[in-house]
């Protein structure tokens, strides 16, 4: 991992970074997104083979990107430089616990929302400790967790045809993770990374899931968060928050 500071930014150039629960359609389009971002991607799942099968569908998908992408377990994907956890909500708090001595000191980022359908209707859930990311970072308090990319719709994740449109939230109790995080994100095209505070705020992050999901049902559409107001340039940090 290299780290460039600039402008009191902790700009993370090429990274290697591990997807636990890597096989799913957020995961594997996250893992899409930051191949092409020119990051080193393992994509990790509780059976190699199923790591590998996907790593082999992707690249055959997308063939004029010429991605590249390492397979291995999940314990595999604990040990990169930083790591994003895109299992389902319910075994999220529980996977990192087990890997809690390989994501010692790491960015751990979390993707998750708890809700559940009730109906025609998604309803959000409250978790042990108010939020999943709080709930991990309980299980794994060595670790820098990052609550994150809750809001974008994975089927626009996984299409390299298009931009994915979108804001992405974050929200850390660690600052330099938020940054770091925030560089990455806006690696992907049509994402601009915006700072929400701490963690405590995954509350809302999480839970805000369950309007865009009723919005997609109700308009037959795929929708993500865009806000309006946002200065050009973010006053603390110097990032560039224009959107081309």
């Amino acid at each position: 991992m290299t780290v460039v500071p600039e402008r009191g930014l902790c700009k993370a150039s090429r990274m290697r970074i591990g997807i636990i629960g890597g096989t799913g359609p957020a995961g594997s389009g996250l893992a899409l997104r930051m191949s092409v971002a020119g990051h080193q991607v393992l994509i990790g799942s509780r059976s190699v083979e199923r790591s590998q099968e996907k790593a082999a569908e992707l690249i055959a998908q997308w063939p004029d990107h010429h991605l590249k992408f390492e397979s291995g377990t999940n314990e595999d994907a604990a040990n990169c430089d930083l790591v994003v956890v895109a299992t389902p909500w319910d075994s999220t708090a529980t996977i990192v616990g087990e890997h809690a001595h390989a994501l010692r000191g790491k960015i751990v980022v979390t993707m998750a929302n708890a809700l559940v359908r009730v109906g025609k209707e998604f309803q959000p859930l409250v978790p042990p400790r108010g939020s999943i990311a709080a709930h991990v970072q309980a299980e794994i308090p060595a670790s820098r967790v990052v609550a994150a990319l809750q809001h974008l719709p994975a089927k626009e994740l996984g299409n390299l045809n298009h931009h994915v449109d979108s804001d992405v939230l974050i929200c850390s109790d660690f600052p330099e993770a938020i940054e770091t995080v925030s560089d990455i994100v806006s690696q992907i095209p049509g994402c601009r990374p915006l700072n929400t505070g701490r963690l405590s705020n995954a509350l809302a992050l999480e839970a805000f899931t369950a309007v865009l999901l009723q919005l997609n049902v109700r308009y037959k559409t795929r929708v993500a968060p865009r806000l309006t107001g946002i200065p050009d340039v973010d006053p603390i940090s110097g990032r560039n928050m224009r959107l081309d």
